[in-house]
């Protein structure tokens, strides 16, 4: 399958449960505001690694996102401390939009493939590594 990165962000190597592979990532406020906008796919091991200056509640929403995500949330340890599947935004005004908070402060966010936490068997707890 054809990769859907943008030339725009950064790549860095990650490890989750056991496997290792390759995300953008998105670190400035316009980076953070734009993230997986507009993509119509992406491989299977592709997402978008959001890191924050901070640790606090997150809200992510699903603005001008035409594919279903998940997204699981890491705190100041790295550990997945919660996992939320969230639908397209496609066709749907910004004001119906549902917004997905994090269950306790977070420091990085991981949008991935929708299902991809369950398929890959990864649980609360587990630990991301950034290369």
């Amino acid at each position: 399958m054809p990769s859907a990165f943008a030339k725009d962000f950064a790549k860095k190597k990650i490890s989750l449960g056991g496997k290792t592979f390759v995300v953008e990532v998105a670190e400035t406020p316009d980076q953070h505001e734009r993230g997986l906008m507009f993509r119509t796919k992406m491989g299977e091991d592709e997402g978008m690694l959001f890191i924050f200056k901070n640790s606090e509640t997150r809200f992510f929403w699903m603005k001008n996102t035409l594919i279903d995500l998940s997204i699981g949330y890491f705190d100041a340890q790295m550990k997945l401390i919660d996992v939320k599947e969230m639908k397209s935004g496609k066709g749907v005004p910004d004001a119906a939009l549902p917004s997905y908070a994090s269950a306790q402060p977070a420091k990085y966010a991981l949008e991935m493939n929708p299902g991809w936490f369950d398929k890959n068997k990864i649980k609360l707890g587990s630990k991301l590594k950034i290369h």
